[in-house]
């Protein structure tokens, strides 16, 4: 094979990025580092699913009485009436009748300390009648204390409903009485005080519970309870699962979703700006991956594991642009259209009316939000939150997987939103939707819209395109974009192969590299590309496969992440033509793409057989002078590479410096790629 010296100018810097969705307990219970769960005593029991679903409060999930050494265990109550904050009203009345009754957190799947590693613990509380001067705070597996923390607790100056000139001026809490001001600064009977503690592990811990308890007798309310680890990337990123996404250097992050942007119904949606501002203020939501998905399974009884799956939005929006920002990744927003999820609802509103105009007024603001000045009012907001400076919104996704029907007229709807967002912000970059795949008639109904209007020429910026397909079928697709037509650019928004268990292996990966080729070499047309879904808590899944698995102590990297990793991590400004040869190479199972950049010639080749490739390589000016390569080596085994939690099938990624000759041996089943200086 020969590599021509013909050359198409193609970025692929940025082609690969990241999709997160609240999928898999990918924010809640992962990336987001808060590790106490339903923190604010809001959430619900999801029943049913689509055309059955329902939700029953159970406000203490989470949340179990600790008895006293004798056993006698606290009364808790989930109560209203004056709450820290009325977008979560409900909050916990603690009564006790003696030391050592208190209350436990589950905390996922327990708390999990790291020897070294600080801890920030921190709630608001307040007193309506208690004895003792303090509360313990406890972090315990069994019977042995691993943490235990003493925390003077603040007393009300009681309530009076007579004017201060009725009262004796030599009462302690009298007004002048300036021997008595500490006192005069004690909180009032009805106000939340705000607590925090920090302490540092002295050693490590696996399954341990947390507990708040009482030294006496007396009724306390506790509302936003919180732990955080001291490593968290930012004070909100689980350090390691943020680590994992910085070695792939992502070009871009699409956020918030996929399906829960439209939600099982419109109260249930995504809406950005309740996931803004001081974070006990943001209304708890149910995780629409709480419900049964699949419509044929759904029952007025059926429930999930995880039924309790809710989003706190400590991990909302302005926390997706910090991200995109640690990561130097673009940011590509999801907004939702006025619909609820198209499979598993019909709810809408129409695109003629006020409501509807509430949505492109939301995708308005959200642009103010992240580019503005603080001058303007959602600049204002940002800079309120902590960054002044703009935020760089590139682009907006309009819609997620939505399509054309009788009821939802969805390309008046994209019509509409496109009018308005470049009347005000003519460079913002649309993506649009072309439904949930590539191979049924409303995909090129989607293209055929979006085509009909490419003389626009920022009508459109790229359409959504998902897959979710078998590798066979993915390595067909390696040469989808060849002949495409070159007036409307495309997202690989989702995709991965499934295997028939589908499972994350060498199988799956090695179909992802060979699309992947077909993506790179397409790059002029293929504008970004990301695999979906990110992460998967294991025991606590809704979807598989994933790219990052993950528990309570470690993260495990698939070969597909390793796939994305090097496609990634090596990227080039030019794409060398290879004048039909890879098309030649694809009949004896062997993907191959070739770019540059001003440094490096990188050579990327999949071989999909059971036995090693021996191929020969000619070269051109483009690397004439060079004598060695280095070169990254992906391989692994057929089987779920975590079918054995105790010895998961590792993928082996090797580095090896290589000399140049004229045969290069492609070892069975691998990715290689390959980087000429």
């Amino acid at each position: 094979m020969k590599l021509e010296s013909k050359v198409k100018a193609i970025k692929t810097s940025k082609q690969i990025g990241l999709f997160f969705e609240d999928i898999n307990f990918a924010a809640d219970g992962g990336l987001y580092a808060e590790m106490i769960e339903n923190r604010s005593f809001e959430a619900r029991d999801a029943i049913g699913g689509p055309g059955t679903y329902y939700s029953l409060d159970d406000f203490g999930y989470a949340w179990h009485p600790v008895s006293d050494e004798s056993g006698t265990m606290p009364e808790m109550q989930y109560v209203t009436g004056r709450p820290l904050s009325s977008s979560n009203p409900h909050y916990l009345r603690l009564t006790s009748s003696g030391a050592g009754q208190g209350f436990s957190n589950k905390a996922y799947d327990g708390i999990h300390l790291q020897k070294g590693n600080s801890y920030r613990i921190s709630f608001y509380a307040r007193c309506i009648s208690y004895e003792a001067d303090i509360i313990r705070i406890v972090i315990r597996k069994g019977d042995r204390e691993y943490v235990s923390l003493a925390t003077a607790i603040q007393k009300p100056v009681s309530y009076s409903p007579y004017c201060d000139t009725t009262i004796p001026m030599d009462l302690p809490y009298a007004h002048g009485n300036s021997k008595n001001s500490d006192i005069l600064q004690q909180p009032k009977q009805d106000e939340w005080i705000f607590y925090e503690a920090y302490f540092e592990a002295s050693e490590d811990l696996t399954g341990g519970a947390f507990q708040i308890l009482t030294a006496g007798p007396g009724v306390i309310e506790f509302d936003f309870i919180s732990m955080l680890p001291g490593d968290a990337v930012a004070g909100l990123f689980r350090k390691d699962l943020f680590c994992a996404l910085q070695y792939l250097h992502p070009g871009f992050l699409r956020f918030p979703g996929g399906c829960i942007v439209e939600g099982i119904s419109l109260d249930n949606r995504y809406n950005w700006k309740k996931t803004i501002g001081a974070p006990i203020h943001r209304p708890y939501m149910q995780n629409l991956w709480a419900y049964e998905d699949d419509r044929r399974r759904a029952t007025l009884t059926s429930k999930r594991k995880d039924s309790h799956y809710g989003q706190s939005f400590g991990l909302g929006f302005y926390e997706y642009f910090i991200l995109c920002e640690l990561l130097g990744a673009s940011p590509l927003p999801v907004l939702n259209i006025g619909c609820a999820c198209q499979f598993r609802s019909t709810e809408l509103v129409a695109s003629n009316s006020d409501d509807f105009q509430t949505y492109i007024q939301d995708a308005l603001d959200l642009i103010e939000f992240a580019n503005n000045s603080p001058d303007t009012p959602w600049g204002k907001v940002r800079a309120s939150m902590g960054h002044p400076a703009p935020f760089g919104l590139e682009m907006i996704g309009i819609g997620n997987e939505q399509w054309e029907t009788t009821s939802l007229d969805f390309q008046r709807r994209y019509t509409l939103f496109e009018k308005c967002i470049h009347a005000k912000y003519p460079d913002i970059k649309l993506i649009g939707s072309a439904g949930p795949a590539i191979d049924i008639p409303i995909y090129n109904q989607a293209l055929d819209f979006y085509r009909s209007h490419a003389e626009k020429k920022d009508f459109c910026y790229a359409v959504d395109e998902h897959y979710y397909i078998t590798p066979a079928q993915m390595y067909q697709y390696a040469f989808l974009y060849d002949d495409y037509p070159r007036n409307v650019g495309v997202f690989a928004g989702e995709y991965a192969a499934h295997t028939e268990e589908k499972a994350n292996n060498i199988e799956s990966a090695l179909a992802e590299a060979a699309l992947l080729t077909g993506l790179e070499k397409n790059g002029d047309i293929v504008k970004l590309a990301c695999y979906a879904p990110l992460f998967h808590r294991i025991s606590h899944g809704q979807w598989k496969p994933d790219l990052i698995w993950f528990d309570d102590t470690s993260v495990y990297l698939t070969p597909n992440y390793y796939v994305q990793a090097l496609f990634s991590n090596y990227t080039g400004n030019k794409v060398l033509d290879l004048v039909g040869q890879d098309r030649e190479l694809q009949s004896k199972g062997i993907y191959v793409s070739v770019v540059q950049n001003n440094l490096q010639t990188i050579l990327k080749l999949v071989n999909t057989n059971s036995t090693a490739y021996t191929l020969n390589l000619e070269f051109n000016d483009c690397c004439k002078d060079a004598s060695s390569a280095h070169c990254y080596l992906l391989t692994g085994s057929g089987k779920h590479y975590l079918d054995n939690r105790e010895n998961p099938e590792i993928p082996s990624l090797q580095e090896i410096d290589m000399e140049l000759s004229a045969d290069w041996l492609f070892p069975p089943q691998s990715l290689s790629v390959i980087i000429i200086q």
